[in-house]
């Protein structure tokens, strides 16, 4: 058993390296892929537990990777802070472990509110990178589509705190529920984030009823003038 990973196929497009600590989240979100693909049913994912001597391998991993080049991705089908992670703390650990051998860590979370406990060991690798999910602009669209995760207002908040830290910051856009948010929330974050990432609704019907060609039109055009890097994804790139 490994735990970190060469992520494969559209997940690639996100990390060169990965390593999920945790098996299931906390975060009951709506359209959360990662139970069909972990072979769960949406009960048993909802019950988090910590992956088995997930530390000591991630350890014996690290070893073997030392200084490559490539940052490792916290997390890919959990979240790192997600609340069992208040208690056993394993993201931090693994932050240490991680940076102790060379490698990069980029976080990629709907809690920034645990988050930024872990802000201090981040700044001190300057190729770690901080990243939120956003999906909503709204503090009653988030909570009908992932119940247990930060608001909006929060995911920002600690987009804020870790771009004053020096950290790198970027966003994750995807899946994307409502187009126009999308669009304001960029605007928003401007400031104090360095990268987007960008991709669209998968694995669900109701994504059809999302003018994709036009979205991907006109998300390009506002980072084009606002002067922002960023990444479309294939699945949005190549959207008919």
């Amino acid at each position: 058993m490994t735990i970190i990973y060469e992520p494969k196929g559209r997940a690639l497009e996100y990390a060169e390296l990965a390593a999920n600590l945790y098996r299931g989240c906390g975060h009951h979100c709506t359209y959360c892929y990662a139970p069909a693909v972990l072979r769960m049913s949406r009960e048993e994912f909802a019950k988090p537990v910590p992956r088995p001597g997930v530390l000591a391998q991630l350890e014996k991993d690290a070893r073997k990777l030392a200084d490559d080049p490539r940052s490792v991705l916290l997390c890919f089908t959990t979240d790192p802070y997600q609340r069992i992670n208040d208690t056993l703390q394993l993201t931090r650990s693994a932050i240490a472990i991680l940076n102790g051998h060379g490698l990069a860590v980029s976080i990629l979370t709907k809690r920034g509110s645990a988050a930024v406990k872990d802000f201090d060991l981040l700044h001190e690798y300057r190729r770690n990178s901080y990243g939120v999910t956003l999906t909503c602009n709204e503090t009653a669209l988030s909570r009908e589509w992932e119940p247990l995760a930060d608001t909006p207002r929060e995911r920002l908040a600690s987009l804020k705190a870790a771009h004053e830290f020096g950290i790198e910051t970027w966003v994750s856009f995807e899946p994307v529920l409502y187009p126009r948010a999308v669009l304001q929330m960029i605007r928003a974050t401007v400031p104090f984030v360095d990268f987007y990432k960008v991709g669209k609704w998968n694995y669900d019907a109701r994504a059809k009823a999302i003018n994709w060609p036009a979205f991907r039109i006109e998300i390009k055009a506002v980072l084009d003038k606002l002067g922002k890097p960023y990444m479309i994804k294939r699945d949005l790139a190549e959207a008919k």
